[in-house]
């Protein structure tokens, strides 16, 4: 499992659910994560990442601020897109970063995940 954001906020339940009916669960983030943080209720894999928290919560937040900006509809429409295409490109880094992790793949691989 590897998200972050409201999606992980609305799984958590579930995952605990499971838990308590003797399932192991294995939760794999980018090292740089908002939301996933390493509790008892679950194993958390990791991986590295080329961006850093600061530059992923900045993102997050110039998207947040854009959404509600007056203006024309091109002028905001163009802004979202851009928000859109940065957050796009962290989570496309996300996903290229964990494929090309030999270690936790093997990992993954290794343990029928």
């Amino acid at each position: 499992l590897q998200i972050d954001g409201s999606p992980w906020l609305s799984i958590q339940e579930v995952l605990d659910g499971l838990r308590q009916k003797g399932h192991e669960i294995v939760v794999v983030a980018p090292e740089v994560s908002l939301h996933v943080k390493p509790t008892e209720n679950f194993v958390l894999k990791t991986y590295p990442v080329s961006y850093t928290l600061e530059e992923m919560d900045e993102n997050l937040q110039v998207f947040s601020k854009v959404v509600f900006e007056e203006g024309s509809f091109l002028e905001r429409f163009l802004k979202l897109y851009k928000g859109i295409k940065r957050l796009t490109n962290l989570t496309m880094s996300s996903c290229t970063h964990l494929l090309y992790n030999k270690e936790l793949v093997r990992y993954l691989e290794e343990s029928k995940f």
